[in-house]
């Protein structure tokens, strides 16, 4: 008789345990173990719990191949989440681990495999091999693709969060934190616009103060106080929440008829415009995806949108200035070039005008398609074509964690043609699809990888610009702990190109995900080592970084409202000498729709309980000691990137801390 012991831990979230049957057989090469009871219901298997047992076999099993877990209902139906499954076999060999980390729902088996990484081609045994097939012909069968709208990339294929898998779902504590948060700011920010209902409305700038109450941050408040300054201004072009607009001007573009004379007085004396243009001190930021958009509606009352253009100089000793603003994409004569020596307000207006082009292209386009929609593709097809065992699905699954579900609440609860964007954002409806269908025909693969977009943007030598510094600081060590451990499991470019089933995802990716892009720029098929790292690195960074530089800061630049509004109720002025502060506030969004604004911002910029930081795999999935050595030196060089960070921010104003490896989470949860 063969004894083997083995370790079952429950997960530690609320409602893992069971107080179901749970049975397990070891399946070896030589056959199969008694199929064995492991608890009294309700007394094992209880959250957080580690459980031994001893399972026997009338003969020796060989090598084990398989964990086969069984739950069956005891009274009542009641999901449990397993962690892993650890086996002792007899004779004191080396214990083997078997990942789990799923949901088993109603009365249902599930086959595990010990936690070595193995591609395709390192299989031999035919029920190893028919595990791998069974897998994903029942993942494929799960995870399906859909079209939500036609020319954005496919999605998952579930209307709402509750037609997602449970393993797919917010595990119960984040779910009711999510929810709550968001009611809670609603709540909080309907009691004060009541209060002020019965008071009045906005009258001027100061009265955006009456709801910056308890949702507030330092930078906000920073914001508050500078928000009017020309420097702050080119700052957040640099370091917002938008950081990667901005590029440099070679020459003025034909519909922006800006003169050497407009803007000598904002320039340093010795020099003109021409030679800064030469030397790359004048930057341009150009919002001419926003032309031809159809505005929303709400409430019956129209709103208004622009396309502006901004030039902007690196002042020796003033930083990134604006130094000319033009409201729309056709000049004319009810389009002037606003510039800072103009009326106080005029100048004030335009750059508001700015900002709130900032708010649409930032929430839908930086933020929403190119993190969220885009890591969405790479998760499908992982889920589709990768099974547990592969290496690159133990690689990237941790970063896609809880993706589905924020992505599919996004759709019905944000961006869906009764959603929030549609209750106060000026391209809410309609708007909002046009306008990424526009980005999504000019997104490349090319402009995923921060150096390259920073090359191609012109924007290497821009003082200042800590979201590209720290951006190279973590794509250097993504792409040196991706190299790392592409390098242990691929030992060749044959490899890589007779890996069929990493083949069959990066199709699944091209042809499926971005079908419709066709410049992507990704090929339909993986080559090389060095090809696959720089692809994983790109996925790791977007759903980690990237997600953090736009996602983190949107509060802390958005609740002061008149800074990056969300809607204009006015069109933008055509004559620099009518504006005036009754103009302003008739413009900018009124009490409803800031304290909206304030409390989706807050709701989705907040650092969440539950966060898992970047560098940190809560799931063991890889149990090889080489993999675990590799992600150890990941975990040391953000430890390093987080001490350099710290240390450049001492005595700056604002701190950029948006990518502190402490404050990344290494999946876009929210």
């Amino acid at each position: 008789m063969e004894v083997y012991t083995i370790t079952v831990a429950t997960g530690t979230s609320e409602y893992s345990g069971t107080n179901n049957y749970i049975y397990v057989t070891l399946v070896g090469e030589k056959g199969e173990s008694e199929r064995t009871l492991l608890d009294n219901p309700g007394l094992d298997f209880c959250r957080g719990a580690v459980d031994k047992y001893q399972v026997k076999s009338s003969a020796p099993l060989g090598p084990l191949l398989l964990v086969r877990l069984e739950k069956r209902k005891y009274w009542v139906e009641d999901n449990w989440f397993c962690r892993n499954v650890t086996v002792e076999p007899p004779g004191g060999d080396r214990e083997l681990t078997f990942p789990c980390y799923r949901w088993l729902v109603g009365d249902v088996g599930v086959e595990l495999r010990e936690g070595t990484a193995l591609r395709l081609m390192d299989d031999s045994s035919p029920l190893l091999l028919e595990h791998r097939r069974t897998e994903l012909q029942e993942r494929q069968r799960t995870y399906r693709w859909c079209v939500w709208a036609s020319g954005i990339p496919k999605c998952i294929d579930a209307q709402t969060e509750a037609d997602l898998p449970q393993d797919a779902r917010f595990d119960n504590e984040k779910r009711s934190d999510f929810e709550h948060s968001l009611h809670f700011a609603l709540v909080e920010l309907s009691l004060k616009k009541l209060a002020i209902r019965f008071g009045k409305s906005w009258n001027d700038l100061e009265d955006f103060k009456r709801i910056f109450w308890k949702l507030r941050s330092p930078i906000a408040e920073f914001t508050m106080e500078h928000w009017k300054e020309d420097w702050f201004f080119g700052y957040q072009a640099l370091n917002g929440s938008n950081p990667r607009m901005i590029h440099r001007c070679r020459t003025l573009p034909k519909n922006f008829p800006v003169t050497a004379d407009m803007v000598q007085a904002s320039l340093d004396p010795r020099t003109n415009l021409d030679k800064e243009i030469k030397s790359g001190n004048i930057y341009l930021v150009d919002y001419a995806i926003m032309d031809g958009i159809p505005t929303n509606t709400i409430r019956g009352k129209r709103q208004y949108i622009a396309a502006p253009l901004c030039l902007l100089y690196q002042h020796p000793d003033r930083g990134l200035i604006p130094i000319a603003i033009q409201l729309g994409q056709t000049p004319s004569l009810d389009m002037p070039i606003f510039q800072p020596k103009d009326p106080p307000l005029a100048w004030l207006l335009a750059k508001m005008w700015v900002r709130h082009a900032e708010f649409q292209v930032f929430q839908l386009l930086s933020h929403l398609l190119r993190t969220h929609l885009v890591v969405e593709v790479f998760c499908v097809a992982t889920l589709r074509q990768l099974p547990a065992v592969h290496p690159i699905y133990k690689l990237l699954a941790p970063h896609f964690h809880y993706t589905l579900e924020i992505n599919c609440r996004g759709r019905t609860q944000l961006i869906s043609p009764d959603g929030i964007f549609k209750r106060v954002v000026s391209t809410g409806g309609e708007g909002l699809l046009i306008l990424a269908q526009a980005e999504y025909k000019f997104l490349t693969y090319r402009s995923l990888q921060p150096l390259c977009d920073f090359i191609d943007r012109g924007v290497t030598q821009l003082r200042n610009y800590f979201y590209r510094d720290h951006s190279l600081l973590l794509w250097e060590a993504i792409h040196k702990f991706v190299s790392g451990l592409v390098s242990l499991f691929y030992q060749s470019e044959q490899e890589v190109q007779d890996d069929t089933e990493l083949q069959a995802w990066i199709k699944d990716v091209t042809q499926e995900g971005f079908g419709e892009l066709r410049s992507f720029g990704l090929r339909a098929e993986l080559s090389s080592r060095s090809e696959l790292s720089t692809l994983l690195s790109v996925i790791i960074f977007t759903s980690t970084a990237q997600h953090a530089a736009t996602n983190n800061g949107q509060f802390d630049w958005c609740a002061w409202i008149p800074n990056t509004p969300c809607t204009m109720r006015l069109p933008p002025p055509t004559n620099k000498d009518d504006v005036t502060m009754e103009m302003i506030m008739a413009t900018l969004p009124d009490v409803s729709q800031s304290c909206v604004q304030m409390a989706i911002t807050w709701h989705l910029g907040r650092p969440q309980p539950d966060t898992v930081l970047l560098g940190q795999y809560t799931e063991q999935l890889f149990t090889e000691g080489r993999a675990q050595e590799v992600i150890d030196i990941f975990k040391m060089d953000l430890k390093q990137i987080e001490e350099q960070i710290l240390s450049e921010n001492e005595g700056v104003e604002p701190p950029y801390h948006f990518l502190l490896p402490s404050r990344i989470e290494n999946s876009i949860t929210i």
